[in-house]
């Protein structure tokens, strides 16, 4: 008895079905596959790594450029201001150093001003003691160079007399290579001015 021929049309139709599941499977395994290179590409754009004093590898989430652009253009000017102003007879020397680090060329010339206006050898000759009380500053980070002004509140102790000034320095900061110690932020102070400086009542 000969075996029937199964018909041509279920042949098709099975073979049909079967290219077909196959090609929604690789459809799906593909957009999988998509949706987790995106997914794993955003989580390395938000994620940084740092290296530890230790050798260690630490996650660091970043937030927003803007945001951070700002609290280290703040961080820096306040780290600049202390080392330039909180000085006295025994750190004035390793704290410009450091200030001069985070400056231009026209941070230098205000400091060698001052130096040749016999401003540092009166801190070592009265055994001055120049402390910084509280630093304010304002920044423009909408365009580079970012334009900022810095209110620094600081006290010159006399030994029996301490009188407290108010001083306005303003300037432009710009983004540079980050360089461990000396430039942690990777900004550099330009076109430094102190505008203003006046006498304040303690109490300020």
């Amino acid at each position: 008895m000969k075996t029937p021929y199964k018909n041509i049309y279920d042949i098709l139709k099975l073979n049909s079905f079967i290219v077909l599941t196959v090609v929604i499977g690789a459809v799906l395994t593909c957009i999988v596959s998509v949706l987790m290179v995106i997914k794993l590409h955003k989580e390395t754009v938000n994620s940084a790594f740092v290296v530890n004093s230790d050798g260690s590898v630490i996650p660091l989430k970043l937030v927003s450029q803007r945001e951070n652009l700002n609290v280290e253009a703040l961080a820096h000017l306040e780290l600049f201001h202390t080392y330039f102003y909180n000085i006295d007879a025994s750190n004035y020397e390793r704290n410009l150093e450091k200030a001069l680090w985070l400056g231009n060329s026209s941070v230098d010339a205000l400091y060698r001003q001052k130096k040749a206006d016999g401003v540092y050898n009166r801190l070592l000759q009265y055994s001055l003691v120049q402390k910084v009380l509280r630093i304010e500053s304002k920044v423009d980070i909408q365009n580079e160079p970012y334009r900022f002004e810095t209110r620094t509140v600081f006290e010159i102790n006399r030994g029996s007399i301490t009188d407290t000034y108010e001083l306005i320095t303003t300037g432009n900061l710009i983004k540079v290579d980050r360089n461990f110690p000396n430039n942690t932020h990777g900004l550099l102070i330009t076109n430094f001015f102190e505008s203003s400086l006046r006498k304040i009542n303690d109490e300020q």
